[in-house]
């Protein structure tokens, strides 16, 4: 099967090519610059890779949590090509995407890797004002299985399930001055707080998700802002980040 894979919902822009297990990926840093770079490289990737666009079966996208402007975006663009190839969208958690950093052993980057499962890991983006996006997950085989629902929350109050040596995974960990471990401490087997969510990654639980028959409409995709207000005036963003 053939996948294009975007991934935009934090400060890193991401863009993967999943071609019968192999997956290409571009990667990088570019805050605010998600919207110049994320078709490029997708034209570019698919262009190395000798596909057309007719050729992919469906599109991937990553559908937060994460920064309102980046998730908006890859939904987009994510909708806009499927609509113009009549091909569905996977949608996948950003957080599940970026639980993949702490798998072990790592994935390689070309072909699909068999590893132990069992895995427990704890994913967390900074969400600012305070919050951390959070989720908790196992690793079973090449997949990431939710262990519960994925929240906004502030992470000196974070609650996760039972069970110690947790991986953890993400920039929610140095978010609050590194509250989010000091909270688990011993519960924490090891911590990544550099890690960002990778559209390489993304591309591998999408392909296991359309094996699975989970491919839905364009049309039908749902993005996880979490919070409940996403558009907060400067003001009201003041006024919470002094409340933490």
């Amino acid at each position: 099967m053939k996948l294009l894979a975007f991934e935009t919902a934090t400060e890193a822009c991401s863009v993967a090519v999943y071609i019968d297990g192999e997956v290409r990926e571009r990667f990088g840093l570019a805050p605010r610059r998600h919207a110049e770079l994320a078709l490029p490289w997708a034209e570019e990737m698919l262009a190395e890779a000798g596909i057309a666009k007719s050729q992919l079966d469906a599109i991937a996208v990553g559908r937060g949590p994460g920064a309102f402007t980046g998730v908006r975006l890859a939904i987009a663009i994510a909708q806009g090509i499927a609509l113009a190839l009549d091909r569905p969208v996977l949608p996948v958690s950003t957080l599940a995407a970026l639980a993949m950093r702490a798998a072990v052993p790592p994935l390689p980057l070309a072909g699909e890797g068999r590893g132990e499962g069992g895995q427990n890991i704890l994913a967390a983006i900074d969400a600012r004002m305070g919050e951390i996006y959070l989720g908790a997950f196992a690793r079973r085989g090449d997949d990431i299985v939710a262990l519960a629902s994925e929240v906004v929350v502030k992470p000196d109050i974070a609650n996760i399930p039972a069970g110690d040596d947790w991986r953890g995974v993400g920039t929610g960990f140095s978010a609050a001055d590194g509250a989010l471990p000091l909270r688990l401490q011993c519960r924490l087997a090891t911590v990544d707080a550099s890690a960002l969510p990778h559209a390489a990654d993304l591309a591998r639980l999408a392909a296991l998700a359309f094996a699975r028959g989970e491919a839905v409409a364009a049309e039908r995709i749902e993005p996880a802002y979490l919070r409940n207000n996403v558009a907060l005036t400067l003001a009201e963003q003041q006024a919470l980040r002094t409340k933490g």
